[in-house]
C-alpha cells in the first residue's frame, strides 16, 4: 500500500479542481481522485438548464477533456465508493476492502438532496435532481410530460420549472412558505421573479405543503395540505440539500452542519482537508461560519487546499456569489442578505433590469441583480470594502453603483 500522495474523495467540481490545481502548483506526488458516480468531474449548473433542456450533451458538462487526467498523471477512479477513513493508519477503505494510503486526504463529498418523508415518495415519476444521470432521466420524462409539479420554490426548483415550461409542459410550483426564494431574497425580488414566471405560464402556489404522492406504481397526482390534489405526470422535489459528511463523522472529525474547517480548509485532523458544499468554514468578511452550496466556493476552496498541501497556504475568505438562469432572467447575486435591515430597489422597467441592494447599518452587504451585470460586478468590488452608499443615488438605476459611494 502506497502512502506517498494525496487522495481526494469526491470527483465533483471541488475534487476535480483540487486535483488540477495541485498539479498546476507543482505537486509531484501521487494524486488519486475517487468518484462514486460513473462520470469524470462535471459541472452541476447545466443539470437544471441546458442539459435538462437537451441543448447540450453530457460531454459538454465535463470540467476537462478525458485525456487531461492521464496527461497530468492523475489517477481518476470513477464508480468507486469509499466505505471508511482510518485516520491512525492514514488510509481510506473502498468497497470490496481495497485500501489506499495517503499523506494528505481531501474530502470533497458535497451534499445530498433533502428527502421528503411522506406517502408515495417511492412511486415512479417522483424525482430529485442532483446528478448528471438524474438530469438525463428527467429530460427523458419531459419529452412526453404534460403536467409537471415542482415541489420547492428555491433556485433549483425554479430553474427546473423554467426549463420544463420552455419544453412545453404545464408547470405548477408549490412552495410551503408565503413566497418563493423566501430564505435568501427580499419580498421585492420574490415578487419580481414570480411575476416573470407567471407571465410565461408557470403556476406558482405558495403557503401550501405537499402531504403525499398518489398513483398505482406510477405518480398520477400530488396531494396538498388543503386535501386537494393536482394531476402530475411527474414531480420534481427540490427542498434543499444536506452536507454529505457521514464519512467525516464516522472517523471522528469535527462535524457541525458540515465538516468544520479553518480558513485553509484544514479539518480537526492536520492531514485531512475538506472543500466545497460539505464544509462549514469561517468567512472573514462576514465574521461568522458559513456552509455554501455554489461553484465559486468549490473552486476557491479547492485552490486553498491545494496551496496548503503544497506549502504555500493562503487564507480563503471571499464574498460569496451565485447565479441562476430562468427564462430570460440572468440572476446574479453578490454577498449574503442575512442581517439586512434595509432594502433599496433599482429598476429599469423597459429594459427588464432589476436589482435589490441590501444594507446593514448603512453598509452594503449584498445585491441581487437581474439582467444587470454591471451592478453585480460593481457590488462584488464594493461589498468587501464595507461601502456605505448614498441611498438616493442607490435608488437611481441611472447612477452607476460604484458612483453611489
Amino acid at each position: 500500500m502506497v502512502g506517498d500522495g494525496v487522495v481526494i474523495v469526491g470527483a465533483g467540481h471541488a475534487g476535480g479542481q483540487a486535483a488540477a490545481v495541485l498539479r498546476a502548483k507543482g505537486y509531484g506526488g501521487t494524486i488519486r481522485l475517487l468518484g462514486e458516480e460513473p462520470h469524470a468531474p462535471y459541472e452541476r449548473p447545466p443539470l437544471s438548464k441546458a442539459l435538462l433542456a437537451g441543448e447540450i450533451e453530457p460531454v459538454r458538462t465535463y470540467l476537462r477533456k478525458s485525456e487531461f487526467y492521464g496527461e497530468k498523471n492523475i489517477d481518476l477512479r470513477i464508480g468507486i465508493r469509499v466505505e471508511a477513513i482510518e485516520r491512525e493508519a492514514r488510509r481510506v477503505v473502498l468497497a470490496g476492502d481495497e485500501a489506499l494510503g495517503y499523506e494528505k486526504l481531501i474530502l470533497a463529498t458535497g451534499s445530498v438532496n433533502r428527502q421528503l418523508d411522506i406517502p408515495g415518495v417511492e412511486l415512479a415519476g417522483v424525482r430529485y435532481l442532483r446528478s448528471l444521470d438524474e438530469s438525463l432521466a428527467l429530460r427523458s420524462d419531459l419529452e412526453d410530460a404534460g403536467e409537471v409539479v415542482v415541489v420547492g420554490g428555491g433556485y433549483i426548483g425554479l430553474e427546473v420549472a423554467a426549463t420544463a415550461r420552455k419544453m412545453g409542459a404545464h408547470v405548477t410550483v408549490l412552495e410551503m412558505l408565503d413566497r418563493i426564494m423566501a430564505r435568501v431574497v427580499a419580498p421585492e425580488m420574490s415578487d419580481y421573479v414570480a411575476a416573470c414566471h407567471r407571465d410565461q405560464g408557470v403556476e406558482i402556489r405558495t403557503g401550501v405543503a405537499v402531504t403525499g404522492f398518489e398513483g398505482d406504481e406510477r405518480l398520477s397526482a400530488v396531494r396538498l395540505s388543503d386535501d386537494s390534489t393536482l394531476p402530475a405526470d411527474f414531480a420534481v422535489v427540490g427542498v434543499g440539500v444536506v452536507p454529505n459528511d457521514g464519512l467525516a463523522a464516522a472517523c471522528g472529525l469535527e462535524v457541525e452542519n458540515g465538516i468544520v474547517v479553518d480558513e485553509f480548509t484544514q479539518t480537526s485532523d492536520p492531514d485531512i482537508f475538506a472543500i466545497g458544499d460539505v464544509t462549514n468554514h469561517p468567512n472573514g468578511h462576514y465574521r461568522r461560519r458559513l456552509r455554501l452550496e455554489n461553484v465559486q466556493n468549490a473552486m476557491d476552496q479547492a485552490k486553498a487546499a491545494a496551496l496548503a498541501i503544497c506549502g504555500t497556504p493562503e487564507a480563503y475568505s471571499e464574498v460569496p456569489w451565485f447565479w441562476s438562469d430562468q427564462f430570460d432572467l440572468k440572476i446574479q447575486i453578490a454577498g449574503l442578505t442575512e442581517g439586512a435591515d434595509q432594502v433599496v430597489v433599482r429598476q429599469v422597467t423597459d429594459e427588464n433590469r432589476f436589482a435589490v441592494a441590501y444594507l446593514k447599518a448603512g453598509v452594503l452587504i449584498a445585491l441581487d441583480a437581474i439582467n444587470a451585470p454591471k451592478d453585480f460586478m460593481q457590488a462584488r468590488k464594493l461589498i468587501p470594502t464595507n461601502a456605505q452608499p448614498d441611498l438616493a443615488k442607490l435608488a437611481d438605476p441611472a447612477v452607476a453603483l460604484r458612483d453611489t459611494v
